[in-house]
């Protein structure tokens, strides 16, 4: 018999759930919380961009940030999360996979993951469940989960 992970997850926490088979109800397995990816911009910069000289004139403007800081911050915790799942692959903790995030996140986790994980996907869901309760989640899922 196959041990089935379920992951729902956004860019800043996710819940891994487990069916003991593969039309069986979900129970919590472990949760992981990246709270830095819910900052406002302004908590997650060092300071504010500052400001420049236009190339032509004496003019000033303001600068703006080259990088999005919610979106490296949702690339950070999508690396932790797919070390949690390729460290818990290794130890034998599940068979199957399955995941449930909303598109952007989940492209991200597709291009963090190795390919012993990547083996062991049955299902992917391209819809932001981490919020949703273990049977809500269920009914979002295929009936056979492998």
């Amino acid at each position: 018999m196959s041990k089935v992970w379920v992951v729902a997850a956004d860019g800043s926490r996710a819940q891994i759930l487990e069916s003991p088979n593969r039309v069986g109800p979900l129970k919590p397995v472990s949760r992981l919380q990246h709270p830095e990816a819910r900052m406002k911009d302004s908590e997650l910069y060092a300071d504010a961009p500052g400001r420049a000289f236009d190339s032509a004139g004496t003019g000033r403007h303001a600068m703006e940030n080259e990088v999005d800081a919610k979106k490296m911050e949702s690339v950070r915790f999508a690396k932790q999360l797919c070390s949690f799942l390729q460290e818990k692959s290794r130890a034998g903790a599940f068979d199957k996979l399955v995941l449930a995030a909303a598109p952007q996140f989940l492209g991200l986790l597709r291009d963090n993951l190795d390919k012993n994980v990547r083996e062991k996907i049955s299902a992917e869901v391209d819809k932001d469940l981490a919020n949703e309760r273990p049977d809500d989640i269920r009914g979002h899922l295929p009936d056979f989960l492998y």
